[in-house]
This record gives C-alpha cells, sequence and structure tokens, in this order.
C-alpha cells in the first residue's frame, strides 16, 4: 500500500475539483426550498460510487430523502466494512457573515491551513469527510488494495434527525449486514495531534412558543399592563441555568455519568491551551458549568443552549409593538445514561411549570439521539489507531467531543455493529458556521489514511 501516497498526489487535482462541484450543490434539507438540490446531491454519490469502482449503488427511497447504497463485494469470507455519512448540509444562515457565497467554493490559505481550505457550507460536515471514502475506495478498488468488502450508506437527513433512518435499517437488515461501522463525521486535535472520537453526547431539540395577547398590541397604550411574552420568555430561558452555570430542571443531572477522577486526570493529559482556544474565538474568558475544564464541559457535561429566538418587530426602523408571540429553539446536548425522551418530557414539565399567568406555552419537539460511547480495546479501534500511526507517525489520542450523531445508537441496535470514528477535520474549521472550510491536507491526509485501517482492520479480524 506504499504507494497510495503517489495515487493522491498524480490524482490530487481531480480529487479537489470533485469535491468543490459537489459543494455546490445546496442540499439543504432543513428547507424544502431546496428539495431538488437534495436529490440532485443524491444522483451526484450514486454516480461517484459507480466511478470510484462500487459493483452496484442505488437510490434507496424512504419518506424522507433517499439514501445512497453502494458495495463492492469481493468475498463473502471476509470481513465486511460498512461506510456511513450525509450528504445533507446545514443552512448557511446568517449570509451576510459569509466571507464568500456558501455555495461558491473557494480556496485559502489560513493560519491552521497552509496549503489551503475549502471554503463551502458542507465542506467539512460531511460532504468532505464523506468524499475521503470515496476517493479512498477508488484507490483501493483500481489498485486492488481493497482487502475485504465495503458498503456504503449516505443519508440526506442527518443534519434534521435522520428521522427516515430507523425504519430504512429495518427494512435492510440483510443488505446492510457487516462486521464494523466507519464514519468520518468527527475531528481531530490538530494536524500534529492525531485523535480518534471515543464518545459523542445525545441530543435533545425542541421548540419553544409562548403567546400572551390575542394579537400585537401598541406598546404606549398597553405597556406595563400585560404580559410581554418576549420579556417572559427571556426571562424563562434565564432561569434554566443558575449561578454556576448548572442546568435548574427537576432531573435532569440523575442519570449523568460521573466520571472518576482518574478518568478525569487521563483526559486533562490531552494537549489543550486555554489562552489559544480563547484567542481563536475572539474571547476575554470562557464561561461554562463550575467545577469543571473547558475540555469537560464541551465532551463529558451535558448542557442547554438557546439555538435561535425571536418575536416581535426586527426590520429596519422602529415599531413599537408587544409581540403577541415570542418562540426560542433550544438543544440540550447529553451525556451517557441520559435519555433524550426522557429529558425532553422533563424540560417540557419544567417549562410549562415556570411560566407566569397570562401566557401560553407550547413546547414542540424536534429530534433527538442517544449518548455513545464506544470502547478502545477492540479491533477496530486497534486498526484505526495503526492507521493514524502509519500516516502520522504518532499514537491517535482517544477523545470524547461534544457533538452528537443520532443515529449511531441505532446502528448498534439495529445491526449489532460497533462504529469506529475517524475524523480529518479541525474544531476551528467552523461547521454549522458562516465560512466553513476543510483543510485540503486534511482532506488528502484523510484519503491516505484510509486505506490503512482496511488493510489493518481485515489483519486484526482474521487472526482473531
Amino acid at each position: 500500500m506504499s504507494d497510495v501516497k503517489n495515487y493522491i498526489e498524480s490524482h490530487k487535482t481531480r480529487f479537489i475539483d470533485e469535491l468543490i462541484e459537489l459543494l455546490k450543490i445546496p442540499s439543504i434539507s432543513a428547507d424544502s426550498a431546496y428539495k431538488k438540490d437534495v436529490i440532485a446531491t443524491a444522483e451526484h454519490i450514486k454516480k461517484a460510487l459507480l466511478d470510484a469502482g462500487c459493483d452496484s449503488a442505488e437510490i434507496c427511497e424512504t419518506k424522507g430523502y433517499p439514501v445512497v447504497y453502494g458495495e463492492k463485494i469481493i468475498d463473502p469470507k471476509l470481513p465486511t466494512v460498512l461506510v456511513y455519512g450525509h450528504y445533507d448540509v446545514q443552512p448557511p444562515d446568517p449570509l451576510n457573515l459569509w466571507d464568500s457565497p456558501p455555495f461558491e467554493p473557494v480556496i485559502k490559505k489560513t493560519e491552521l491551513h497552509p496549503d489551503g481550505a475549502i471554503f463551502a457550507r458542507g465542506a467539512c460536515d460531511d460532504k468532505g469527510q464523506m468524499y475521503m471514502h470515496v476517493k479512498a475506495a477508488e484507490y483501493m478498488i483500481k489498485n486492488d488494495a481493497l482487502p475485504c468488502n465495503l458498503k456504503f450508506m449516505i443519508e440526506g437527513e442527518e443534519e434534521v434527525g435522520s428521522d427516515s433512518l430507523e425504519e430504512f435499517l429495518l427494512d435492510h437488515k440483510e443488505k446492510l449486514k457487516n462486521d464494523i461501522i466507519l464514519i468520518s463525521d468527527t475531528g481531530m486535535m490538530a494536524n500534529d495531534v492525531p485523535s480518534i472520537t471515543t464518545g459523542l453526547r445525545g441530543l435533545s431539540y425542541v421548540e419553544v412558543e409562548v403567546t400572551g395577547p390575542n394579537r400585537d398590541l401598541h406598546s404606549g397604550i398597553y405597556g406595563g399592563a400585560v404580559p410581554n411574552p418576549i420579556n417572559v420568555l427571556a426571562k424563562m430561558i434565564a432561569s434554566l441555568h443558575d449561578e454556576n452555570n448548572k442546568i435548574t430542571i427537576p432531573g435532569f443531572y440523575d442519570k449523568v455519568e460521573e466520571l472518576s477522577q482518574e478518568e478525569r486526570d487521563l483526559m486533562a493529559e490531552a494537549p489543550f491551551n486555554l489562552e489559544e482556544y480563547k484567542k481563536a474565538l475572539d474571547i476575554d474568558d470562557v464561561y461554562g458549568e463550575a467545577g469543571y475544564s473547558t475540555a469537560e464541559r464541551y465532551s463529558i457535561r451535558p448542557t442547554l443552549d438557546v439555538n435561535g429566538i425571536w418575536g416581535g418587530y426586527t426590520g429596519e426602523g422602529a415599531k413599537t409593538v408587544i409581540a403577541s408571540k415570542a418562540y426560542a429553539k433550544i438543544s440540550m446536548r447529553l451525556v451517557p445514561d441520559q435519555d433524550p425522551d426522557e429529558i425532553t418530557a422533563l424540560f417540557t414539565k419544567h417549562f410549562e411549570t415556570i411560566a407566569p399567568k397570562g401566557v401560553k406555552v407550547k413546547v414542540s419537539p424536534h429530534h433527538g439521539g442517544q449518548p455513545y460511547v464506544t470502547p478502545t480495546n477492540t479491533i477496530g479501534y486497534k486498526a484505526a489507531a495503526i492507521a493514524y500511526e502509519t500516516t502520522f507517525g504518532k499514537t491517535p489520542i482517544p477523545e470524547r467531543t461534544g457533538g452528537s450523531i443520532p443515529i449511531v445508537a441505532l446502528f448498534e441496535q439495529v445491526l449489532e455493529s460497533k462504529t469506529i470514528f475517524m475524523g480529518f477535520g479541525l474544531d476551528s474549521d467552523a461547521i454549522h458556521s458562516p465560512n466553513e472550510h476543510f483543510g485540503i491536507w486534511n482532506y488528502l491526509k484523510g484519503i491516505e489514511t484510509i486505506p490503512y485501517f482496511f488493510k489493518e482492520y481485515t489483519k486484526l479480524f482474521t487472526e482473531q
């Protein structure tokens, strides 16, 4: 497999150009106005899998957006790796904060990406990282270096909760049968500090609506005499954390996994520079739950954050009204043993309880997902570690991260498979934010590293 670098160098320009073409398609699953674009992206991925050398690839319809499935089966007696990814992307808003249009990819050099990075929505999450696997498959198939069976399952609803995927898994268990699932929808600590994600937080996502008077009112005539839903909502949200930034919902922490001091001390050995962290975000200080480090706050502790809040008049100039309604979108990141349905129910009960008289409250659940922790003593983890050691020259660090991939726990439940996360993005790549980007070095390094995982996993699997 020593020729993988040569293959990448020979096809580098094409690999980058192909990703850029994929990034031009605005596959925004959250907005029905982009339905045609999301479906066009699925067709694009199908063609890419066939071009890479898959024996077959198909568009599998679901009640929502389709799943793209492809496979290369070389011997049923050999292990099977199922690669999961998603082709849908987050909405690009706010557009005015992008330095370049989100679906007109540009390559720019940055301090962390001196070889250049592709700036576009979906560059890192997850089109760029998903496409690494397509190009790694191309290398392995066309150079007779694929050591085991390979399947792809690329969905189009990850950014909106993967609502259709459970039914798809149940209906296609035999088709999706595998020995391990491989995902690149996470990141690593730094380009010179490889890491493997071993834990993801779960998610409960809700929208709240507070209603006061039956119409918008003149703030001079009615101000001070009737409840203002925006003021009320702001107070209710503020009350969801106490003075130590601990979440005040009764029962919220009842099932939270508490790590031992020994485990926390091991986590603290991972490289983390607080001053660089603050500088990168242009903040004077960090913020969070008392008694925990910054790294612990974003990985092993649950959180509650307002993701959007609106109501009343927000246009240019002034309009003095008391709005009839106010809204907010709220996400809660969960840790092992917290159940998203239970947390959503606890939030709903609490939010309704703290509403003052004079307003009505409605809580609408959107989507959620279970937390997930993967052990480090499996052959899958060992194979990933050897792959990183081969291409980075360093042993990767196991790391729990704060993000969520809601469907992973369901994979284990339905497909009875463990998942390995091999991410190549950086925290600074601005996923879900304006100016999202993915380093060209990282993209190509992923293509180089993935084939070594297949090689080592097959070797360890056959030896056990």
